[in-house]
């Protein structure tokens, strides 16, 4: 290569079309590999980001896990709106959250968990606001990732099993599979070049999560422990 191109190229200010566009506040995700694929080495801290599950209950909490205790650590909330099942607090505190700064927020109908969510992205003491919300137009879309700009809140929205990615205004897409006893992660859209190959991450191991199961004094674990499976689900499984 002519050297004076070379040094052209080597100013940190020009970005070529195959690399990861740089995100501004990335947010380290705790997992090296992932960080490595992922714009400016970390999650997109004010931007949305789109999760879609093949499955549920596949370790898509725990990956999300040392990046929501960092937050915490410097004094912000996380505020998780409709969540589908029961949060399992042991395990989150075991992984480092600090319990008085979750919030988990249910709602009558689906105008109040827009509502609610768009309220979370804009607040200035949220650090990350998920959701797990229907479809929505791109109008709306676009509204919450104003928002999560705005309130430099990491946003994610979590697409339930049979649930397509349809946020065009999020900035980072994901889909999440289990494989092998780990979780690939596949990156449908990132600001930067494509990923043909997913990341295969153990979340237990890069994380150093215990296992998420019940307590057995409580209902849930004593269900468990008996074979039955308790009326709802607890995470991070």
């Amino acid at each position: 290569m002519n050297p004076a191109l070379a040094a052209v190229l080597s100013n940190p200010a020009i970005w070529r079309g195959g690399d990861c566009a740089p995100e501004p506040a990335a947010l380290p995700s705790g997992f090296p590999a992932l960080d490595a694929v992922l714009p400016g080495r970390g999650w997109p801290g004010a931007a949305l980001t789109e999760i879609v599950l093949e499955r549920e209950g596949i370790g898509e909490i725990r990956l999300t896990l040392p990046a929501l205790a960092r937050l915490q650590a410097q004094g912000r909330d996380v505020v998780w709106i409709a969540p589908p099942q029961v949060p399992y607090a042991p395990a989150l505190a075991a992984a480092g959250l600090d319990l008085t700064r979750l919030l988990v927020v249910h709602c009558r109908n689906p105008a109040d968990q827009l509502w609610a969510y768009e309220q979370a992205l804009r607040a200035p003491g949220c650090g990350a606001a998920f959701a797990w919300l229907g479809p929505h137009d791109d109008r709306t879309m676009r509204r919450l990732a104003v928002a999560a700009r705005e309130g430099r809140t990491w946003g994610v929205l979590w697409r339930r099993p049979g649930l397509r990615a349809i946020a065009a205004a999020a900035s980072l897409r994901l889909a999440l599979a289990p494989r092998e006893g780990r979780l690939a992660v596949h990156v449908l859209k990132r600001r930067g070049g494509e990923l043909a190959q997913p990341v295969c991450i153990d979340v237990d191991a890069a994380a150093g999560c215990p296992p998420a199961l019940p307590d057995p004094r409580t209902s849930a674990g004593r269900a468990l422990a008996s074979g039955r499976l308790p009326s709802q689900r607890v995470w991070p499984t």
